[in-house]
């Protein structure tokens, strides 16, 4: 038998499972990035949604001149996560970026490629966090430089929050933001704590911080929310999913409403 006889259909009928019975959640990383990928793939619940990931090209350091060099770049990048297949959410996972070059432009950009699907940035999924936990009057904790931190003033105060404290741990490189120890971040967190203040946010999409959000709260006894904890969270929310993550702090607990859903996919 020669091999064009060997080769055969088989007649066994072919069932195809549910495509929509695990939700696809888009994930646009720095090209640098080495923490964002790894923590949506550990805290979403995998027998109900999956992260699939691309890269925007991006070089350090961090500065809102290189930061704001990204913006042009992610109608392709988005265009490029599962091409031709439905998504139901995407985060573009960088906070600093968000920030200087705003929530809205970034959903512009993406949605040129990718019409109809609900956009998150980490900024504006902090915020809703921020509020959903009932919180007003915040201290920011970042990794980056003064002058890359400064902008976050200005961006929380515009969003109706009440900025306390703002400290920076002044590092430039994204990659080195990857490797804070926990215990940096958690003294330099509990640091910024005041009498005054209703919860702490945690930014930057890079910085390892998830691992330490749930004990940072019960040393404070106040809510804590991290850029990948809150863009996770409001990822879930915008695909349909109520699911609370435990171990990551008290947010997973919290709903989105609805007409935001609503907002992030025109």
């Amino acid at each position: 038998m020669n091999n064009s006889e060997l080769v055969k259909l088989s007649s066994e009928p072919v069932i195809f499972n549910d495509p929509a019975a695990i939700k696809k959640i888009g994930l646009i990383a720095l090209a640098t990035d080495l923490t964002s990928e790894r923590d949506f793939a550990r805290l979403l619940p995998k027998d109900k949604a999956a992260v699939y990931v691309n890269r925007v090209a991006y070089q350090n350091p961090t500065t809102p001149e290189n930061l704001r060099r990204m913006a042009p770049r992610l109608t392709s990048a988005a265009d490029l996560i599962l091409p031709e297949v439905s998504l139901d959410a995407i985060c573009y996972s960088c906070t600093a970026a968000s920030v200087v070059i705003g929530d809205e432009a970034i959903r512009d950009s993406i949605h040129t490629s990718r019409p109809g699907v609900p956009v998150i940035t980490p900024s504006d999924a902090a915020c809703r966090a921020l509020r959903a936990l009932g919180a007003t009057r915040i201290s920011i904790l970042t990794p980056y430089t003064v002058e890359t931190s400064q902008p976050f003033a200005e961006y929380f105060s515009a969003q109706g929050l009440n900025v306390l404290r703002l400290e920076c741990l002044g590092i430039e490189d994204d990659r080195d933001m990857a490797l804070v120890s926990d215990d940096t971040i958690i003294q330099a967190s509990v640091t910024l704590n005041t009498d005054d203040t209703d919860a702490l946010f945690i930014s930057c999409t890079g910085l390892p911080a998830v691992n330490v959000v749930e004990e940072i709260e019960r040393q404070i006894g106040k809510p804590v929310v991290s850029s990948n904890q809150a863009s996770i969270w409001m990822s879930l929310r915008a695909a349909g999913l109520d699911d609370s993550v435990a171990g990551f702090g008290s947010l997973f607990d919290k709903a989105l409403p609805d007409p935001v859903i609503s907002k992030l996919k025109n």
